[in-house]
């Protein structure tokens, strides 16, 4: 392996390190805190970006990087757990929204500076 190569290996796992520490130290502070895993959060902060706090499901298996499947397991699951609803698309019947609840929003609210805190504790921000 050349030297350059060598750096870039060196590079992705260092990558690899640094995202696997930020993710275990928030998956903690979420569970421990909000009951919240790291893609439910995701999930929230994602509806709430968006335009009456929704988007189509495939929107949101792009920006949470999931499949299309595991991203219907977690909207079911925040669904039962009445942070989110489905909706179906007024304007096209085969798409179907995740739009936040109230109860969504107020968990996500409470949620953003536990994830700001790890972020500067494990980034060094």
């Amino acid at each position: 392996m050349s030297a350059s190569e060598t750096d870039l290996v060196g590079e992705w796992r260092d990558l690899l390190a640094r995202h696997a520490r930020v993710t275990d130290a928030l998956e903690r502070a979420l569970q421990r805190h909000h009951q919240l895993s790291v893609t439910e959060f995701e999930a929230l902060q994602r509806l709430a970006e968006n335009e009456d706090d929704g988007c189509r499901l495939q929107q949101l298996v792009d920006d949470v990087h999931m499949s299309q499947s595991a991203l219907s397991r977690l909207v079911s699951r925040l669904e039962e757990r009445g942070l989110v609803v489905r909706k179906a698309c007024e304007m096209d019947r085969r798409g179907t929204y995740a739009c936040l609840t109230q109860e969504g929003r107020d968990r996500l609210r409470s949620a953003e500076p536990t994830q700001r805190d790890v972020l500067a504790q494990v980034l060094g921000a």
